[in-house]
């Protein structure tokens, strides 16, 4: 497959808005717009996954996963709360269903609320067509649950790639407005290198849609993964740091897209069977994420995805393109 990049944003002259280490970028001409970072969850259970896939997991241990999701969601709220910070939240259908109440008590708190697919498998292990279905099925009970749109996607796993560049026509299809599935990077799960680190619109065969990438830090002719998940408990906060910064100097209109999920902010849950290098992926640096989000929601400006998407649709037309084709 090749990747075919068109209609490039051309540059305006920028401006950068900061008080202390909070940043954003505006970019001043005829359609100025100012974008901000977002922080994001992806919420499952902690048996859900990627390194879990395959694993025995019995009735009992499911039942304190879930609950154990739920508790430490309700305390991500209450952190964001005394921040004054709005999220966006990525969940599951199945947690949609079976706690209604923890995905109602997200949006009146005024967070977004988006899909995280119906169950959490990869987009590889879908048709076109039952891709659709897990997305119309997962849209569908979350808006039932909070009674308004859902605009967002993230693909778990961010298994929008190459070999699944069709989803695309889907997401559009299902009504999705945005999507943020595609990282930037190289990894033996997941990644497509080539594609833009700033907010683009994704040409599917038929349809298109805006895509908010994971945050990438340009250093030594590659893009570094310092969006999260395990990249922000492995790595020193300063690199993430960093990365915000870069995306705040940004000619084009940046989004510092970050992503965490709830089981990396519970540190007592029983661990999983894994192997070696998948238990040290899992669960390195767990016991010290509250404490570097605490330092995060300090130092930067938040926002929901939503609202960086309203942003950007006044320059739609002037974010670069990109397909990949056969």
């Amino acid at each position: 497959m090749r990747e075919i990049v068109q209609s490039p944003y051309r540059p305006l002259g920028t401006t950068s808005v900061s008080t202390g280490a909070s940043a954003r970028t505006r970019v001043e001409g005829p359609s100025a717009v100012s974008v901000a970072n977002v922080i994001s969850f992806d919420v499952e259970e902690h048996d859900r996954i990627e390194a879990a896939v395959g694993l025995p997991c019995s009735p009992e241990l499911k039942a304190d996963y879930a609950a154990r999701m739920e508790s430490s969601t309700r305390r991500l709220l209450d952190q964001l709360a005394a921040a004054k910070v709005t999220a966006t939240f990525y969940i599951v259908g199945e947690i949609a269903r079976a706690h209604p109440k923890l995905v109602r008590d997200i949006f009146a708190a005024g967070h977004e609320v988006g899909s995280h697919s119906w169950d959490h498998r990869r987009i590889h292990q879908f048709t076109p067509e039952s891709f659709r279905e897990d997305l119309r099925k997962s849209k569908d009970v979350l808006e039932q649950t909070i009674g308004a749109a859902v605009f967002g996607f993230r693909a778990p796993t961010f298994s929008l790639m190459r070999e699944t560049w069709w989803a695309i026509d889907a997401l559009a299809e299902c009504g999705f407005e945005y999507d943020s599935s595609i990282f930037p990077v190289r990894h033996d799960r997941y990644g497509l290198p080539t594609a833009p680190r700033v907010p683009f619109i994704a040409q599917g065969r038929e349809h298109e849609i805006l895509e908010l990438p994971p945050l990438t830090y340009r250093v030594a002719g590659m893009n570094l993964p310092v969006a999260g998940g395990g990249y922000f408990r492995l790595f020193p906060l300063a690199v993430m740091r960093a990365g915000l910064r870069q995306a705040a100097r940004s000619e084009v209109p940046q989004v510092g897209m970050l992503y965490f999920h709830p089981w990396e902010f519970d540190p007592d849950q029983p661990k999983l069977p894994l192997g070696r290098l998948a238990r040290w992926r899992t669960y390195v640096g767990i016991g010290r994420t509250t404490d570097r989000l605490a330092q995060l929601l300090g130092e930067f400006r938040f926002r929901r995805a939503i609202d960086a998407v309203r942003d950007l649709r006044a320059i739609s037309a002037e974010l670069p393109r990109f397909q990949v084709t056969d």
